[in-house]
């Protein structure tokens, strides 16, 4: 191995279009190269030949040798897509229970009904039941429901007991016996560990349902890495954001729905480092939009087939407007844009033509699938081409997208094409272009300001942060309508690729414990770290960070980790004065008197003034910006000393309502890390910092951050 030995990072993103790998130096996360083949969905291999196609072609294409790739992880549209087209097996349920009423009721609660993907044209999961009362199981019981199910037409089985997740040999001994016939098996246990038994059969269920599809797909996509010679576990995305071994995937495969959207997603967080945004992946066809706050990204149970899960995935909105939109029109004005784009129609975008093809253009209002409305428009060229406008060809109209970007065209064609239909409706091209673009703003904000209310978005730190193909083609028209800033980054095209390729080991442990003790809480911590390792993590570097939901009594811990230890991080500490220009930067115009309020060896803490308001920000040394709150008190207090601030806060920073009073929420700067802590009990808040402080030096210097937590 030579001293320029490099260390490869290798992520590679499954679209609806492309399949995109991208090659990232290990330690700098430089980018060494990039690579696209079309996606493989008709292929005899499904999209596995596409990963595999563009894998080894960034690796031949960039001279990377099998031994310098330490990571390699993809995200993939499959499961989702199964979903959506109904590919999917018949799955046999054998449920247990014990007997009185507490049997009676569980048996209803365990016989499943198909699981319904869409009535429209009657896709759905077929589901058979068995049920085996708790005293009568055994392995031959179980044999005789397992060939029943068979004989129905399972293909896979689940199991689910009346209280599994409080043991699981029942279920197991389900799986044992379904797995000595070679039949695939789903453990409900093992997908959620909450209660609610008829959810979480389903949540089986629809697991289940992909797992045969799933396997044969990582079964062929794994062959060919290692055929490559690249010998690290191969990774897959999951929809929360983190990745998984392969190995964890054959079990779960339902974690990796919507991992697509949720690679975009941590691209923008890991790679930009966006602490605080609205994020925007703008594609052809759809345009994700989701959120990240103080680092993290909003996080939601899945909804699947309108049916909803236990499974975690990035809360991510998907709207039917993008880069390649058509437009639709009556004769008075324009209805709609999108949800159909220009490649479902075959017909080129506007601004990619070359202006001297558009000669007498004439307007052809067509249904670009059967049964879409007959109002899209196409433009007819006078060789009997067919083209048609899109918001991207809005954009280029009105001078929005700077050379730069990705959607840049020529804006003479996209007027050229325009023109007959600004006539149709008497208005200029320049007015048609803000019709088409308006249309799209209509349905952005919708949905960035009602991420905004769930999410308790400060609009004044408000920003957009745009990626995919499409982005110049809406986000600029919106960022500027709304008064928010907004950032396009260098490789925003491939940002879900980086997303992959930068993600972290995740696991997600939940519990349904009232009133959980400092031992409840270790133990469920423990639970997901050791599960975070069974995923690929390295044991030293696991971080878990813990949630109480004291309405549900629902204990939950989310483990990250990376896949070795990690790296020396080679970007070098921002100064003091760098650090205030950040931080004014990000206050905005609306916020004086910015100033450093305390500091540690890790972060800076800035706060200004804004109306009656103390503003603040946290900032790392290496100058991202942790944690944004709009009213908020820090102070620097010994470790030993720090329950006596905590107390203080609560009381002083209360807001008190005629209904109720409504408790700070807390952030803690302790070592490297920021916690944040927002219980309404002071007592679990601090059972919650007595865990992660009480094993640090009793003379370190931390940090306590309150909040005012007015939603009111």
């Amino acid at each position: 191995m030579t001293e320029d030995h490099r260390k490869v990072r290798m992520g590679i993103d499954v679209g609806g279009t492309y399949t995109k790998c991208v090659a990232m130096d290990n330690i700098t996360h430089e980018i060494i190269g990039k690579n696209e083949v079309k996606t493989t969905h008709d292929a005899k291999e499904g999209v596995a030949l596409g990963v595999v196609q563009s894998f080894e072609n960034c690796m031949n294409e960039n001279h990377i040798l099998p031994e310098d790739v330490v990571f390699v992880a993809h995200s993939t549209t499959q499961a989702t897509n199964a979903f959506i087209e109904g590919d999917v097996a018949k799955v046999g349920i054998i449920g247990v229970a014990g007997g009185g009423l507490e049997g009676m009721l569980a048996k209803k609660q365990l016989r499943l009904d198909d699981v319904m993907l869409d009535e429209k044209v009657d896709r759905r999961i077929h589901i058979f039941n068995e049920y085996i009362p708790k005293k009568n199981l055994s392995d031959s019981t179980i044999d005789e429901a397992i060939d029943r199910l068979v004989k129905q037409g399972a293909e896979v089985i689940v199991a689910s007991m009346a209280f599994g997740v409080d043991s699981q040999d029942e279920e197991m001994q389900i799986f044992k016996r379904a797995e000595s016939k070679g039949i695939p098996v789903t453990v409900a246990s093992d997908i959620t560990k909450l209660y609610g038994l008829t959810r979480r059969t389903r949540t089986a269920a629809i697991n289940a349902s992909i797992l045969p599809k799933m396997m044969a797909t990582a079964n062929a996509t794994e062959s060919s890495v290692r055929k490559a010679g690249v010998k690290v576990p191969l990774m897959i995305m999951r929809g929360d954001g983190g990745v998984m071994e392969i190995s964890e995937m054959r079990k779960r495969p339902i974690l990796t729905a919507l991992s697509g959207p949720a690679a975009s997603v941590m691209g923008s967080l890991m790679y930009l480092r966006a602490s605080n945004a609205i994020y925007f992946e703008v594609g052809g066809t759809t345009t994700n939009i989701g959120v990240i706050k103080n680092g993290r990204p909003g996080v939601d149970y899945a909804n699947i087939g309108g049916h909803d899960t236990y499974i975690n995935s990035l809360d991510v909105r998907i709207l039917g407007c993008a880069g390649g939109s058509m437009v639709r029109i009556n004769d008075h004005d324009v209805v709609d844009v999108g949800p159909r784009s220009a490649h479902i129609a075959g017909c080129e975008y506007a601004c990619f033509t070359d202006p001297a093809e558009i000669e007498d253009p004439q307007i052809e209002l067509v249904s670009p699938k059967e049964g879409d409305p007959a109002d899209y428009v196409v433009i007819k060229l006078k060789s009997g081409k067919r083209i048609t406008f899109t918001n991207t060809d809005a954009a280029n109209v009105l001078g929005l997208i700077d050379e730069k970007y990705f959607a840049h065209g020529n804006a003479e064609s996209a007027r050229k094409a325009m023109q007959p239909v600004a006539d149709k409706l008497g208005i200029t091209v320049e007015e048609l272009a803000e019709k088409i673009l308006n249309k799209d703003y209509e349905k952005v904000s919708a949905c960035i300001n009602a991420l905004a209310e769930k999410y308790q978005l400060d609009h004044d730190a408000m920003r957009l942060v745009g990626c995919g193909g499409g982005a110049a083609a809406l986000v600029p028209y919106c960022a500027k309508k709304m008064d928010l800033p907004f950032s396009i980054p260098e490789n925003a095209e491939v940002i879900s690729s980086i997303g992959v390729a930068l993600a972290m080991v995740r696991d997600v442990i939940e519990r349904v414990i009232p009133n959980p003790t400092q031992q409840d809480i270790r133990e469920v911590k423990k639970e997901a770290i050791d599960a975070c390792i069974s995923s690929g993590a390295a044991p030293d570097s696991v971080e878990v960070h813990i949630e109480i939901d004291n309405q549900s009594g629902k204990v939950t811990a989310i483990a990250t980790g990376s896949t070795e230890v990690k790296t020396t991080d080679l970007l070098k500490e921002c100064t003091e004065e760098e650090a205030l220009k950040l931080a004014t930067a990000d206050f905005g115009p609306k916020t004086t008197d910015i100033a450093l309020t305390c500091s540690t060896d890790k972060f800076y803490v800035y706060t200004g003034k804004r109306g009656n308001e103390t503003p603040l920000r946290i900032l790392d040394k290496k100058g991202f910006i942790k944690v944004q709150c709009s009213n908020a008190q820090a102070v620097k207090v010994k470790a030993k000393d720090y329950k006596a601030v905590v107390e203080d806060m609560w009381q002083k920073l209360a807001v008190f309502k005629t209904e109720a009073v409504i408790r700070p929420d807390y952030y803690v700067c302790a070592g490297p890390r920021v916690t944040d802590y927002s219980s309404v009990d002071l007592q679990q808040d601090e059972l919650l910092m007595d865990l992660d402080i009480n094993d640090r030096d009793p003379e370190e210097d931390i940090i306590i951050v309150g909040n005012v937590n007015d939603i009111g």
